[in-house]
């Protein structure tokens, strides 16, 4: 079993890195101080399983179990128990609450073994969806490759349904992300942006002008010159913050 050690104290690495060497079919194969670390070494070592602390800089653990959760498993370390509810919600194969036992430890190891063997994933919807119940996010995280492009909200112009995938505009780049245009929706403050038709989300303050394109039928013109269309429904919620 490939692990993976994700930790912003040198000390708790030491610790858990001791404790799995007793397991003969473990192997680590990457340590990490901090969140960008995780998801770069998952992208290169495709472990089967991360040990993943939940505070740390950069990237928390809930931040990064949303860019590498449907490929690895996921076991959190942490010295907060306020996390366990969302840390089941998202799938993870078991909690540690720091200080941990090697036996406890072990527990959890068993668990994984067996996750592992029955090649379970989580559903794309339910990691997305349970990872920050509630909240509105601030910035966008999107993965490409071992890399991860942070987009703060505010410099979102509008996002944009395709197949699978969700497309986020910003400053003239395009950044794909695996999810539904509803599931992002329902994350967004709702005073800044609005789902104008069924493939489009947009940010209000890039609005430029509406113009009547049919009968019942009209286009967002964004400040840019970027023409969206705008469904009867969407006009309506459109009108209702302007």
């Amino acid at each position: 079993m490939r692990v993976v050690i994700v930790d912003d104290e040198r000390l708790a690495r030491s610790l858990l890195r001791e404790f799995l060497q007793k397991h003969s079919d473990v192997e680590i194969v990457a340590e990490c101080a901090n969140g960008l670390e995780a998801v770069k070494a998952v992208a290169e070592q495709k472990p089967e399983l991360i040990f993943l602390d939940i505070q740390m800089p950069r990237l928390d653990g809930f931040e990064v179990l949303d860019l590498v959760g449907r490929e690895v498993n996921v076991i959190f370390v942490t010295a907060y128990d306020k996390y366990a509810l969302r840390a089941f919600d998202v799938h993870a194969v078991d909690y540690l609450l720091k200080p941990f036992s090697a036996e406890r430890l072990a527990e959890a190891l068993d668990h994984a073994r067996a996750k592992i063997a029955r090649n379970e994933r989580p559903p794309v919807a339910e990691l997305t969806a349970a990872a920050r119940p509630g909240a509105k996010l601030e910035r966008v995280l999107i993965r490409d490759g071992s890399q991860v492009h942070v987009i703060p909200i505010s410099k979102i112009d509008y996002i944009e349904a395709q197949d699978d995938y969700v497309a986020y505009r910003s400053e003239g780049k395009q950044y794909l992300k695996q999810q539904t245009l509803s599931e992002v929706e329902a994350t967004l403050d709702n005073t800044r942006f609005v789902r104008i038709h069924r493939s489009y989300i947009l940010n209000v303050d890039r609005l430029a002008k509406l113009e009547l394109y049919a009968k019942d039928s009209h286009a967002a013109i964004l400040r840019d010159g970027t023409r969206l269309p705008v469904s009867r429904t969407g006009y309506s919620r459109l009108n209702a913050l302007l």
